[in-house]
């Protein structure tokens, strides 16, 4: 019996510690406001003249977030104008994290986009973000279009066979249908409170 209630007990605390759903392909993401690196605080709302969304759950500390660093910087400069800003959020709890040190990243790699700080984990938890980096491409009404990776080379640019991210913005703003709408996430787990 005490097996039972200890394996009962463990696996309370594994589904408390991790996001139980989270949005697929298809469904209506649900607005958030969060606190930017600049102080003033986002939502998606705020955008008014956008087409949609590429919000990327990342961090200052993963080996993987930092390798893809210079293509998320390169994914806002390419489709902000177009109507698809990059925003990031960042849900990890650690040292490396705070919301202090992503005011100094973000100004080291002088960020266009936004930088959110989701300190109570619901953001990610909604969004069943898992991994950092991981990406949602949302249409102007919120509806995801696309969930996963930016790309197939999560450790070098020059490896890149498959655009993702770039193919379903383009997608979106040809009205076409997105290509590929789910790939898995690679990169570091979210650290959960």
């Amino acid at each position: 019996m005490k097996k039972v209630l200890l394996v009962f007990a463990c696996t309370l605390m594994v589904m408390a510690a991790a996001p139980v759903n989270g949005y697929e392909v298809g469904d209506t993401a649900t607005d958030f406001k969060l606190k930017n690196v600049d102080g003033k605080m986002i939502s998606l709302s705020d955008y008014k003249e956008a087409k949609g969304f590429i919000v990327i759950f990342d961090c200052n500390t993963c080996p993987y977030s930092k390798a893809y660093n210079e293509r998320i910087i390169a994914l806002d400069k390419k489709y902000a104008e177009r109507g698809f800003p990059v925003i990031t959020i960042n849900a990890n709890d650690g040292a490396g994290d705070s919301y202090e040190d992503m005011v100094k990243v973000s100004k080291k790699k002088n960020y266009k986009f936004p930088y959110l700080v989701d300190e109570t984990q619901e953001v990610a938890k909604a969004y069943g973000a898992t991994n950092t980096p991981h990406v949602f491409v949302l249409s102007k009404d919120l509806k995801v279009n696309y969930i996963g990776a930016i790309d197939d080379s999560p450790r070098k640019e020059a490896g890149i066979t498959k655009r993702y991210v770039e193919d379903a913005v383009e997608a979106l703003l040809a009205n076409k249908p997105v290509p590929v709408k789910k790939t898995k996430a690679i990169g570091c787990g979210i650290k959960w409170k």
